[in-house]
């Protein structure tokens, strides 16, 4: 029961890696609010947690582009909890992979706001509530593809840069408080998101989310001193 006892809050919570994370922050004790568009499959995910053994999650149902809704769900938390112990920025968008002249003004848009700007708002609305823990800790998952040029993938790389970036600043900012901040590269995993990306890949060559349980509660545990750090996971 490694985070017994501690408040997690997930985006991109209904599958893939943000539903593994939460299954298994939930198995070491923690109570997880999760954060998605999709009502069933929070629902799904909740029964997951429950069929564990766990106590049930809060359901958020949000579009996390909704800024002033993430300010409302800063406020709900305050209310209830008084706190945050943990912050997983899982949610993300592909977009799409095209030359960089062809990409659509609106994709681009909604691709960084989702993988951008989104994760800024969470950040100046939970940021005060990480404060308030004995041991905050924010995690917001990245790619490797922000650190290569690779043809086509203009847009989700842009996108995962400005994460990077923004990240390491407030993770700068943080270096004399309780709250620890960090980004997390899972590397190639088998999600939705990777089947889009690469649709002729046999999905049972990649390793499940659930592979990324481990490192991601290592990473939410109030033991975990890395700061401002880019950490890999096994696949990556």
């Amino acid at each position: 029961m490694r985070l017994k006892g501690r408040i997690a809050l997930v985006t991109g919570a209904s599958r893939g890696l943000g539903a593994a994370a939460a299954v298994a922050f939930a198995k070491e004790g923690a109570h997880c609010v999760l954060v998605a568009r999709t009502v069933g499959g929070l629902e799904a995910v909740d029964d997951q947690i429950k069929a564990q053994g766990s106590e049930g999650a809060t359901l958020v149902p949000l579009d996390i582009t909704d800024g002033p809704g993430i300010d409302r769900l800063g406020a709900a938390l305050y209310e209830r909890f008084g706190k945050l112990d943990i912050l997983l920025g899982n949610a993300g968008l592909l977009g799409s992979l095209s030359p960089i002249g062809h990409v659509d003004p609106d994709t681009f848009e909604r691709v960084m706001a989702v993988n951008v700007t989104a994760n800024f708002r969470l950040i100046r609305s939970l940021d005060p509530l990480l404060q308030r823990s004995d041991a905050g800790r924010a995690i917001f998952v990245t790619s490797g593809i922000s650190r290569r040029v690779i043809p086509y993938w203009s847009l989700y790389a842009t996108s995962k840069a400005a994460l990077d970036m923004m990240v390491g600043t407030y993770a700068a900012e943080c270096a004399h408080t309780k709250v620890r901040v960090n980004l997390y590269n899972p590397g190639p995993t088998r999600t939705g998101m990777r089947a889009q990306a690469f649709p002729g890949e046999d999905p049972q060559s990649l390793p499940p989310p659930e592979a990324h349980g481990e490192r991601l509660i290592a990473l939410a545990s109030p033991d975990c001193a890395l700061n401002g750090e880019w950490v890999a996971g096994d696949a990556s």
